[in-house]
């Protein structure tokens, strides 16, 4: 069977609250190995850890999400970096800056996603990022501030070529999602070719973002072969050779945790 990474999703959501075993099989019976389950604030950085050490394939990374930068308590980054330090834990993040929906001031994301890289680098793990109508404000926060060894990933990349080769000599990965599979994306599917092969990553952002089998439905890692399946379609290349490259991506920059979790 085919193996494949869930990169990037939000198991500990109330969309999961009912049904996260299954969910979790049907993941295991598509032939996912593993998932890096994304925290978007403090709780859900908690919930995030105590699903890693419930259950082997989930691994997690602790974070705030800039939509609730202006909310942290007065001991945030205390709690985070106890968190971030835990075995279990492979990254720092979801966190960035979203300028679409800016529903915390962009003064105060932008001081969170600082506190998150220096975060990143003391505890030597990469970093997750979120940039939404705001790469020219994530590079130049990232190319200002000292960034982890491993340096990190764009998740769910949605810019253009020239902001993807940026983030591409900073040393980050770029991660899809389902929008890959959408019939409008072509330009996304055509920034597959700019993207070396050993730098590219596959994720659901469960339970958003349903590629177009299950569109308006609720996302689970399950679906991550649609993604894969589209990708290795617009690059012309085998799948199980793909995916077998995305694993060994995902392995390099979250650690061979990952395959002790598998």
């Amino acid at each position: 069977m085919l193996t494949f990474i869930d990169t990037h999703a939000h198991l500990d959501f109330s969309q999961f609250k009912n049904d996260l075993e299954p969910v979790l099989e049907r993941a295991r019976e598509k032939g996912v190995a593993a998932v890096v389950n994304a925290g978007t604030d403090e709780q859900s950085s908690l919930r995030s850890v105590e699903l890693s050490k419930k259950y082997p394939q989930v691994g997690a990374s602790v974070g705030i999400h800039p939509h609730g930068a202006a909310r942290v308590s007065k001991n945030w980054l205390e709690k985070l970096e106890k968190l971030a330090s835990e075995d279990v834990v492979l990254a720092v993040g979801e966190t960035g800056l979203d300028f679409y929906r800016n529903l915390s001031p962009r003064e105060a994301q932008e001081q969170i996603f600082r506190e998150h890289l220096r975060l990143a680098c003391r505890v030597q793990k990469p970093v997750i990022v979120h940039s939404r109508e705001a790469h020219s404000e994530t590079l130049q926060i990232l190319k200002e501030e000292p960034l982890p060894s491993k340096g990190g990933v764009m998740h769910c990349f949605s810019g253009d070529r020239k902001q993807l080769e940026a983030f591409l000599d900073l040393g980050f990965y770029v991660s899809l999602a389902g929008p890959l599979t959408y019939p409008r994306s072509h330009a996304l599917r055509e920034l597959l070719n700019y993207i070396p092969q050993d730098r590219l990553l596959m994720e659901t952002d469960s339970p958003y973002l349903a590629p177009q089998a299950y569109r308006s439905k609720r996302n689970e890692p399950a679906y991550v072969k649609f993604v894969y399946e589209r990708a290795a379609l617009a690059l012309n290349l085998d799948l199980d050779r793909f995916a077998g490259q995305v694993y060994v991506n995902a392995v390099r920059l979250f650690s061979d945790y990952l395959v002790d979790r598998a």
